[in-house]
């Protein structure tokens, strides 16, 4: 939680994904979704490292200002990037404000050759689903009228819920990845 000198974190800038084509990626999130891409560029070396890898990065601007981005860089790219990702895995969700205008997007979706399944009805959220060219599930997602009570009823519940869930699944995530990775605090910067 912020201390008392700091606010909230705002909103999500951007966020950033790895493209397999920054053409087939912007045909995407700009034909298909309607984003506009409003930032491209390419550069020679990783800012930070001066790393030797060209590179392009997309940025394509949602309703609210906010950016999804994507980086074309084939030096280290391997067709496993790019293979469909399960959405546990990996996916975003764009809302839109009403269950008509959800139903708008997926038949338009559909029209431009992409599959777009759903909906499907989570209770608080109804949601459309497809992937896009670089294996990320998309969804396309609206509140449903039980949407604020339901947050605000789980609010004070969340951290006993966690805690429930960590005491449940830690003795097959100690199995699987070791008690030392579980409790690591202190996450490297990997590196590019």
């Amino acid at each position: 939680m912020p201390t008392e000198a700091q606010n909230i974190l705002n909103n999500a800038n951007h966020t950033a994904y790895r493209c397999r084509d920054a053409e087939q990626t912007r045909w995407f999130y700009e034909d298909v979704l309607g984003l506009p891409l409003r930032i491209a560029f390419s550069e020679e070396n990783v800012p930070g490292t001066n790393e030797p890898t060209p590179f392009m990065h997309l940025f394509f601007q949602l309703g609210n200002g906010d950016f999804i981005a994507f980086f074309d860089e084939p030096t280290n790219a391997t067709p496993a990037h790019f293979a469909a990702a399960h959405s546990f895995d990996r996916h975003i969700a764009f809302e839109v404000d009403s269950e008509e205008e959800m139903l708008a997007w997926q038949k338009k979706i559909n029209e431009k050759g992409v599959m777009c399944l759903g909906p499907v009805d989570h209770g608080f959220l109804k949601s459309v689903y497809m992937y896009d060219p670089n294996g990320m599930q998309v969804e396309i997602t609206t509140k449903t009228p039980t949407y604020t009570d339901y947050a605000t009823e789980q609010g004070p519940k969340a951290r006993k819920n966690l805690d429930e869930w960590v005491q449940r699944t830690r003795e097959q995530k100690v199995g699987k990845f070791g008690a030392e990775a579980l409790d690591n605090r202190n996450i490297p910067y990997p590196g590019i």
